[in-house]
């Protein structure tokens, strides 16, 4: 799996050796890019935040109607429309409409999106599809220089201050809950057992637990490079983040629970590996800066005193105030009601997990980001549509005939394959 990584490392830095990557002044980016990035800051209430609260008010206007009936269907339109509205702010970004045609595309694309996935594959493969279309979007725009995603209202905001490309807080709370939730639904997709007559030189069930961690090593490995380094997303708290959580992750999915410990002491190699990389190919990210900076005498641990009284002061922004007694309840419950949480991921252990990775992931992003309270109202909102997919995936399953075996064999998914078993695809309900 090491060969891979690196081979994928690789190519990235030849596509920046070869001029990918965005390196112009910012200046130059507010001279280049029309009245769209000065419109960023304004539209992201008058745009994203109508579009939420209409959400909100369909979902009360159906859960009351259908009497509880319509919960189901909500629980996999909703977390599957949320996914695709980063990929509907990037599409509006390269489009550039007007403030209402921008409301009907992200109001309307992104359940449009989800009914499609739904009704084409249904179940955790829908699940897992979403997260990759978005992640892979931004990925691509990361590399190719961020053109759109410094123009996506989800992105960063240049005008209001803050990075000129790269990917921002706001996204990075979002991809790295599907980064690694997403990866922990590809690995829950279900699967058709047949027993052969020889099963000689199948699979053991430890073999296939410890493939599942080294896909969350591998995935997270590499976008971890592309999202943080600095010629291409720039946000360091991708490099403490992701790799942390991805191991967390791995440690859980392969029945090896002390070594997700181990994933707490990888933030520091990791991020002295991503300087090191950002100074030797020239990459100019704010990380160097910062380094730079304290080797001119602002000292390392000024540094960190800044970053950790600026995350404080994040929990007192008047726009983020009201929703942090909301996660700090649905924290509540979900602790309390951690047995039946337990419950309906039980059937799908390496999205647990990867549920798992990505809690971690959000908790030390919220304490090593300026913007703390943004990664957790953000993270804790994906972790939540993640969960009520999940109930509603557990609760379709329990609802089939539970005696046929066949039944059962294909609601088991690869993290739990039994031995000397063959996996065929199976259409995922």
């Amino acid at each position: 799996m090491t060969v891979p990584i690196a081979v994928a490392i690789a190519v990235l830095l030849a596509l920046r050796l070869a001029g990918c990557g965005f390196h112009a002044e910012p200046t130059a980016v507010l001279s280049t890019s029309g009245r769209r990035i000065w419109e960023i800051g304004s539209r992201r209430g008058s745009v994203l935040g109508v579009v939420l609260i209409a959400w909100a008010v369909v979902v009360a206007v159906a859960l009351l109607a259908g009497r509880g009936r319509a919960a189901w269907a909500l629980a996999r339109l909703a977390p599957l429309s949320l996914i695709y509205l980063p990929l509907a702010c990037l599409a509006g970004a390269a489009l550039e409409p007007s403030v209402d045609a921008e409301r009907l595309l992200l109001g309307l694309g992104p359940p449009a999106l989800a009914l499609l996935t739904l009704a084409a594959l249904g179940g955790y493969r829908a699940l897992a599809v979403a997260s990759a279309a978005t992640v892979l979007a931004y990925t691509v725009d990361a590399i190719a220089g961020s053109p759109l995603s410094r123009l996506s209202l989800v992105g960063p905001n240049p005008a209001g201050g803050h990075r000129f490309y790269g990917i921002g807080n706001e996204l990075e709370a979002i991809l790295v809950v599907l980064i690694l939730a997403g990866t922990g639904a590809a690995l829950s997709v279900p699967v058709r057992f047949m027993r052969p007559r020889d099963t000689k030189g199948a699979p053991e069930g430890g073999r296939v637990q410890r493939r599942c961690a080294e896909v969350f090593i591998a995935v997270a490995a590499v976008l971890t490079f592309v999202f943080a380094y600095g010629a291409y997303g720039a946000d360091v708290g991708a490099a403490i983040s992701l790799p942390l959580g991805a191991v967390v992750a791995a440690a859980l999915v392969a029945g090896r629970r002390r070594l997700a410990l181990l994933a707490f002491v990888l933030p520091l190699p990791a991020v002295a590996l991503l300087a090191a990389v950002d100074l030797a190919t020239n990459a100019h990210s704010h990380l160097t800066a910062a380094v730079l900076q304290a080797e001119r005498g602002g000292g390392a641990l000024g540094v960190v005193g800044r970053r950790l009284r600026e995350t404080g002061q994040s929990f007192g922004r008047p726009i983020l105030l009201p929703g942090l007694p909301v996660v700090a309840v649905a924290a509540l419950l979900a602790w309390t009601g951690r047995e039946r949480l337990a419950a309906w991921l039980r059937g799908s252990p390496a999205l647990a997990a990867g549920l798992a990775g990505a809690l971690a992931a959000t908790l030390v992003g919220t304490l090593a980001n300026d913007s703390g309270a943004l990664l957790l109202e953000l993270g804790a909102l994906y972790l939540l549509a993640f969960l009520a997919f999940a109930w509603a995936q557990e609760t379709r399953v329990a609802r089939r005939p539970s005696a046929s075996p066949v039944a059962r064999a294909q609601s088991t998914p690869c993290s739990e394959r039994p031995k000397g078993a063959i996996e065929r695809p199976a259409r995922d309900p």
